[in-house]
């Protein structure tokens, strides 16, 4: 009987040792966390297409892929490197009928990746309106001396847009064909953000 019971006292004591070494083994470092900085309302966006869109192929709410042009910066630091991907929408795709009405495209931002993760985004659309006589009208369509100044301007040189207008006023125009309206790959955006996006720091 008296060896059951220094037995069990051995036991116990082991037992105890057991658990004193478990708890006292640390737990997981915590993971910090990430520094975001607010990019304000307002905030330029640049954008080279990769993809192309066009009213006749591609329906409402369509995504697209571009890639940022020129670096995002806010208060003088860059939030998000240029050549970073950002991806979009469209808001709306409409094709002309055969003997009336008018082929549309509206383009927006949803999103752009900093550091693998795609973080939303609110902004303003392009918009791009064809018509049956082959002329069109479109809102925020770069080119030329004006695609050059906001260049110059977002890279904190206006100086140089003269000289960015020359080379790039003839990279990516809006086409139409017939009673379609095509954005093509390449083609430069501009988008502005409407509501102030909350962006990761580097």
């Amino acid at each position: 009987m008296r060896s059951y019971k220094i037995l069990a006292m051995v036991l116990s004591g082991m037992m105890a040792g057991f658990t004193g070494t478990a708890t006292a083994r640390p737990g997981p470092a915590p993971v910090p966390q990430q520094k975001m900085i607010t990019v304000p309302a307002g905030t330029t966006i640049l954008v080279r297409m990769l993809d192309s869109v066009d009213s006749s192929k591609n329906p409402t709410g369509s995504r697209f892929t571009a890639t940022l042009e020129t670096n995002l910066v806010v208060n003088g630091k860059v939030i998000v490197p240029k050549g970073n991907t950002v991806y979009g929408r469209l808001a709306e795709s409409k094709q002309a009928g055969r003997a009336t009405g008018s082929s549309e495209l509206t383009l927006e931002l949803t999103d752009i990746v900093v550091h693998g993760t795609a973080y939303p985004l609110l902004t303003s659309d392009y918009s791009v309106k064809g018509s049956s006589s082959g002329k069109r009208s479109a809102k925020r369509l770069l080119g030329g001396a004006g695609l050059g100044a906001i260049i110059g301007g977002i890279a904190g040189n206006a100086g140089m847009g003269a000289a960015i207008g020359a080379t790039a006023g003839a990279v990516g125009s809006v086409a139409q064909k017939g009673q379609a309206v095509n954005v093509p790959s390449e083609t430069l955006l501009e988008f502005r953000l409407q509501q102030p996006a909350s962006l990761p720091g580097r």
